[in-house]
């Protein structure tokens, strides 16, 4: 890791493992960008920027400086001034004019990693010096008044690149930002593929390859979330890039409101990516004085394929951006209510399931949605957070202590970023909801939306919530948020300041979870937007899980974990064995499937267990020894993909590997079976080439078997075989059926 100035030649030079960001100073005043790539260690590199071709630079060919816009390597676009393509920025002053030129002033190499103010952000561990390292670059627009700091961070142990900027008005009059993302980033590509992670409601993070083509291809939100639809992260690669093999270079966003993450094939070939806030909706007042700071922006190049990407970010995450207690600690296994009960529950039948859960080992039951005012649909008393003790009777605190005298932990759901038009809340406080005057508020799910841009709203969310949490002993509160925003109003922003109205609804839901961790310190939190809505990195610096989706199918979750986990642990990723026939498609898997599924997660049960039958419940009991084994593995191991069932239509498989290399898991899944087939061979990836292996197949069916001689209990193989000759795995009968193989270096 590394920050170097090379004065003379005009460059920075960052290095990030084996990666290096290069950034020149063009014409001594154009910030570019001049290579991202595998470490080339050469100072001469600063030709790559083309400053040197026709049209030239400015100073020699000023006649022509609109084509040098148009075609320059620009760290940090602007709008206005001859560069056609989309830019990061765009400024209206207060004639109305629109236009920016930002040059470059000066320079800071820090030492650490400043955080962003009310954002989540990387940040270094407490006491590691020298575990990071900052490069500032001052620009400046002296017609507009306005000074741009670009931020860029490395750490010792990760070969990402962090991005950032910070503007501030220097001027005396007011200017207008209606465009500010966070990063951009030029090169060359005439050849290549663009990966985006896109679905729906229960489908959410399905991995979209497509071929980069002339002009512009982008992914958005501007609903208010990151969203079910598209997410906040890109990459482009080469054509022949795979799991393992080919450059791939991707931009990831840490932050839960609208965005806007593009590609632009330019006339010259050149590809431009761009990220940050959604400029749809967005503007924002700049007073003199005033500072606007945008959103962190995650860089990462892999000369190793997607493989290599996944691992970089899931590090990068562990070690820089989770700060849960939680984060290398046990999560307990959890039994939720909500597809067991639905609204229909009563204090004896939470206790019913609780009683049955801890005698196969569960440890913590978490009463969903349907415990507070008169809510036994869900059409009313979102806001009235006051216990309906017609349910409960005894209120919060008895329940919570029955629990906890069966020696289980308690959690609790809440909704709290919305209101129903049928409550105490909005009857009293109609204004406190995000609306239009005038017009009838559009509901979703009958409910509207609190104007959490309002400090009063902030402050009676958060004392509804906090209130609760010390009323009993709660250890787990699922915060969900279940509508998408629309009529983007606030009643007290003001018509100058309407456009900052998503932007502050976000930063006040990071007010609200920083205060509440921060009381709360062993609180464990998890993340919900009506499943996997806000499953981003600005989550994750608040809370070490976020539930994965709705959706929890064991089948469909195959595709929606495995493009979760291209950038997160699986230990941020909410996983759940549930009900059959699902609630969701109504499919039918075997509960060995749905539990091998699950454990790449933090896993937990969604389902009434008293009325499972005594073979599942043994599985129950099964399942959760496997997970006390197996789950510092899955937390802490890096993760590689075996096979993808959405490319080749038949089989799933992943594997998890110990940094060590002393002990790997892998997990298959047939999802088909096919007639007059032999077995499946697999290579496997990440062990140690030279070691030898103990393979153990894993539970009470893989014992069933081996008596039988059709497992690969207790067998020896050399990882070297393992990985480029391949293990071969017997075809089982049916579909949907499922192994875990466990591998032990001898």
């Amino acid at each position: 890791m590394g920050i170097g100035y090379l004065e003379k030649e005009g460059l920075f030079r960052l290095t990030a493992g084996d990666a290096e960001y290069v950034i020149g100073i063009a014409d001594g005043k154009y910030v570019g960008h001049v290579y991202f790539g595998r470490q080339i260690g050469d100072n001469r590199c600063g030709c790559l920027m083309r400053t040197e071709e026709a049209p030239f630079v400015p100073s020699k060919n000023l006649r022509e400086k609109c084509s040098f816009a148009d075609a320059f390597p620009a760290e940090y676009s602007t709008w206005g001034v001859g560069d056609y393509r989309d830019s990061c920025l765009n400024v209206r002053n207060e004639e109305g004019f629109r236009g920016c030129e930002l040059h470059y002033e000066g320079c800071r190499i820090l030492e650490g990693k400043p955080e962003l103010p009310g954002l989540p952000a990387t940040f270094c561990g407490e006491g590691e010096k020298g575990a990071g390292m900052t490069l500032e670059l001052d620009c400046r627009d002296k017609v507009l008044g306005l000074k741009v700091t670009l931020r860029y961070s490395v750490f010792a142990d990760s070969e990402a690149v962090i991005r950032s900027a910070s503007l501030v008005n220097e001027g005396e009059k007011s200017l207008y930002l209606e465009r500010a993302l966070s990063a951009c980033m030029d090169m060359d590509m005439e050849e290549g593929e663009l990966l985006t992670l896109a679905g729906s409601w229960a489908r959410e993070r399905h991995m979209v390859r497509r071929p980069l083509a002339f002009g512009k291809q982008l992914v958005s939100s501007f609903r208010g979330e990151s969203g079910h639809q598209d997410h906040p992260f890109l990459a482009v690669m080469g054509r022949n890039a795979g799991q393992d093999q080919g450059e791939v270079w991707a931009m990831h966003f840490v932050y839960s409101g609208n965005f806007v993450a593009e590609a632009e094939v330019s006339q010259f070939g050149s590809v431009r990516l761009l990220m940050g806030i959604h400029p749809e909706g967005f503007e924002w007042v700049l007073k003199p004085g005033e500072t606007f700071v945008t959103p962190e922006v995650v860089c990462v190049y892999s000369d190793e394929g997607l493989g290599k990407m996944s691992r970089i970010f899931h590090d990068l995450y562990r070690g820089h951006l989770i700060r849960s207690p939680y984060l290398h600690r046990k999560r307990p296994i959890l039994i939720n209510n909500w597809e067991a009960t639905y609204f229909d529950f009563d204090t004896e039948k939470l206790l019913e399931i609780a009683r049955e859960a801890k005698q196969r080992g569960i440890e913590m039951l978490v009463m969903d949605d349907g415990w507070f005012g008169d809510r036994n649909i869900d059409e009313g008393s979102l806001g009235d957070w006051e216990v309906n003790e017609k349910k409960l009777p005894g209120g919060l605190s008895y329940l919570a202590e029955q629990v906890r005298a069966l020696g289980m932990e308690f959690g609790i759901w809440f909704e709290p970023e919305m209101v129903s038009p049928d409550s105490k809340l909005y009857r009293a406080r109609p204004d406190w909801a995000i609306q239009i005057p005038g017009r009838e508020p559009v509901q979703s799910r009958a409910q509207y939306v609190l104007d959490l841009s309002r400090p009063e709203v902030v402050d009676y969310v958060y004392e509804s919530v906090a209130g609760i949490l010390r009323s009993a002993p709660i250890s787990y509160v699922k915060w969900d948020m279940n509508r998408q925003m629309t009529d983007v109003g606030s009643a007290c922003l003001g018509r100058e300041r309407q456009g900052e109205l998503f932007h502050r609804y976000v930063m006040g839901v990071y007010e609200l979870q920083e205060r509440l961790t921060r009381e709360f310190p062993e609180l464990l939190l998890e993340n919900c937007a009506s499943g996997g809505a806000r499953f981003d990195p600005g989550m994750l610096y608040y809370s070490p899980q976020i539930w994965c989706s709705d959706d929890t199918d064991a089948v469909e979750r195959l595709a929606i974990q495995e493009g979760t986990a291209l950038l997160y642990p699986l230990s941020t990723m909410g996983a759940h064995v549930s009900a059959c026939p699902n609630h969701i498609v109504g499919r039918v898997t075997p509960f060995r499937t749905r539990g091998h599924v699950a454990m790449a997660g933090t896993f937990g049960y969604e389902l009434d267990i008293t009325k499972l039958t005594e073979e599942e419940k043994r599985q129950v009991e099964e399942q959760v020894k496997m997970y006390h084994r197996f789950q510092p593995l899955v937390r802490e191991g890096d993760y590689y993909r075996i096979a993808s069932w959405g490319e080749n239509h038949k089989y799933d498989c992943w594997q998890v590997v110990s940094k060590d290399k002393r002990e790997a898991l892998m997990t298959y899944v047939q999802v088909l079976a096919e007639p007059n087939w032999h077995s499946r061979k697999l290579r496997l990836k990440g062990l140690d080439p030279e070691a030898e292996y103990w393979l153990e197949e894993i539970g009470p069916e893989a014992d069933r078997q081996a008596r039988e001689g059709k497992t690969m209990t207790g067998k020896v193989y050399k990882g070297a075989f393992l990985m480029y000759g391949g293990l071969l795995v017997p075809r089982m009968e049916g579909d949907f059926m499922s192994k875990m193989i466990h591998f032990t270096r001898m």
